[in-house]
C-alpha cells in the first residue's frame, strides 16, 4: 500500500496539480487586488462614488450608521450590496482570466506552428532518393 502511495505521489499528473494549485492560489491573490484596488474605484468613480458594498436593508428595529455596525449590534441585514459587489468581482475576475487564457492559448498556437514548421523542412534526402540514385549509378 505505501507503495502504491509512492507510485501515486511520483507520477508527473499530482506533481502538476499541485503547483498548479499552488501558483492558482498566488495568482488569486494578484487578480483580488487588481479588481479591488484598481478596478473598483474606477467603477466606483464612474458610479457617483458609490460603494455597493456598504448597501443593505435592516430586517429588524434599530437605526444604525453603517452595516458594520448593524452588523455589531446583532441585527439582521440584507447585505444585497456585498452581493452586488461579489457579482461585479466574479465577472471582472472572470474577464482577466478570460485575457490571460486566450494570450497563454495564442502563445502556444505560435510555438506549435514553429514546431510545425521545423519539422516540415527535409532533413535531408529521403531512402527512395538514395535508392533512385544508387539504381541510376549502377545503371552507368
Amino acid at each position: 500500500m505505501i507503495q502504491e502511495f509512492k507510485d501515486f505521489i511520483s507520477k508527473g499528473n499530482v506533481m502538476d496539480m499541485a503547483v498548479g494549485i499552488i501558483i492558482g492560489a498566488a495568482f488569486t491573490a494578484i487578480v483580488t487586488s487588481l479588481v479591488g484596488d484598481l478596478i473598483n474605484p474606477i467603477i466606483s468613480l464612474f458610479m457617483g462614488g458609490v460603494d455597493f458594498a456598504g448597501q443593505y436593508v435592516l430586517l429588524g428595529d434599530g437605526d444604525y450608521a453603517s452595516i458594520a455596525d448593524a452588523e455589531e449590534a446583532g441585527a439582521a441585514v440584507f447585505a444585497w450590496g456585498r452581493f452586488i459587489m461579489a457579482v461585479l468581482n466574479f465577472l471582472i475576475i472572470a474577464f482577466v482570466v478570460f485575457l490571460l487564457v486566450k494570450a497563454v492559448n495564442r502563445a502556444r498556437e505560435a510555438t506549435e506552428k514553429k514546431e510545425e514548421e521545423a519539422a516540415e523542412e527535409p532533413a535531408g534526402p529521403t531512402e527512395l532518393d538514395l535508392l533512385m540514385e544508387i539504381r541510376d549509378a549502377l545503371k552507368k
